[in-house]
């Protein structure tokens, strides 16, 4: 061999630890955390959805990527959900497949993100405050403290025997006094009361 060739693979060996250098760099600093584990691929061919041979080496192209996955069929927006367990799966899938013929056609893969745009408030404690039809930027919930229960008030009223006038509050010559009578207990036992039909007008 000569000092070329020699050279030449010298160089080739460099440039693969330097690409194998730079491929371990890159994906140390890869957070794999906030990364989806949710794909979506896009333009997905017919034959996907109604051939069973096609659905199942559709399956296996991603399944050899990572697992377990699972999959959900969108026949009508010609679409597919790939669901893994970790965002450095479904980035090996996102590599492997975006862009990839698939029965002449090519499929997108894309992540799905999820969002909290339209989540609704935590319900903090909120007893009578709603939040409104199309809150505004910033809005957030105030927190309400629980309805006060006056209990001494409560056990007064139980103490209220049923037919008699209890005095609440004296009356003197510019105020009145304040009197509060209680209903009498109505007895169910007797006939009941019928409500007589309105007549029909004579024509």
């Amino acid at each position: 061999m000569d000092t070329e060739d020699k050279d030449s693979d010298r160089n080739g060996l460099n440039g693969s630890e330097t690409k194998r250098t730079k491929t371990h760099i890159m994906e140390d600093m890869i957070d794999y955390s906030v990364i989806p584990p949710t794909l979506v691929a896009t333009n997905v061919p017919n034959e996907v959805y109604f051939n069973e041979d096609e659905k199942l080496w559709f399956e296996a192209q991603f399944k050899k990527l990572g697992g377990p996955v699972t999959f959900q069929y969108f026949k009508s927006f010609h679409r597919v959900r790939i669901n893994y367990q970790s965002g450095e799966e479904s980035l090996a899938a996102k590599i492997a497949m975006d862009k990839r013929q698939m029965c002449g056609q090519e499929i997108g893969v894309y992540f799905i993100q999820g969002h909290k745009i339209w989540s609704h408030p935590k319900p903090d404690r909120q007893f009578l405050l709603s939040p409104p039809a199309s809150p505004p930027v910033g809005w957030a919930p105030k927190k309400e403290s629980e309805p006060v229960i006056n209990y001494e008030l409560l056990s007064a009223l139980a103490t209220l025997s049923p037919g008699e006038s209890h005095e609440l509050h004296p009356g003197d010559a510019g105020k009145p006094k304040i009197i509060v009578h209680t209903c009498e207990n109505q007895e169910q036992d007797g006939p009941k009361l019928k409500i007589a039909h309105t007549k029909r007008p004579i024509a």
